[in-house]
């Protein structure tokens, strides 16, 4: 169940960072609600995925899950820019995961 967490608790992460980026500083209502309540999902689910999982697997997991998520976000439903080194960084951040994940005893 602890990786069932810390999946959901990433996805959360991506949520909470578009949201934040829709909240303009904060300036929008909505978007600032949906920021704190997924963050607040998103930190406790985290802390629950850690009673089983080491702390170093655990969160590079969750913050490699948030940032190449935030990315594939920002380039698909924001139109940032995509470059051949913006996705090889993507690419070792998932590789850094799947090791994390090899890697780990849980």
């Amino acid at each position: 169940m602890a990786w069932v967490y810390l999946a959901i608790a990433g996805i959360l992460e991506i949520v909470w960072a578009f949201s934040m980026k829709q909240s303009d500083g904060f300036t929008r209502l909505g978007p600032s609600l949906v920021t704190l309540v997924a963050m607040t999902a998103s930190f406790g689910l985290l802390s629950l995925s850690m009673k089983a999982l080491p702390l170093g697997t655990a969160y590079m997991i969750w913050t490699g899950i948030g940032a190449v998520g935030a990315f594939v976000v920002g380039v698909v439903v924001l139109g940032e820019a995509m470059s051949a080194m913006r996705i090889a960084a993507a690419v070792l951040i998932v590789c850094g995961l799947l090791l994390m994940k090899l890697a780990s005893p849980a």
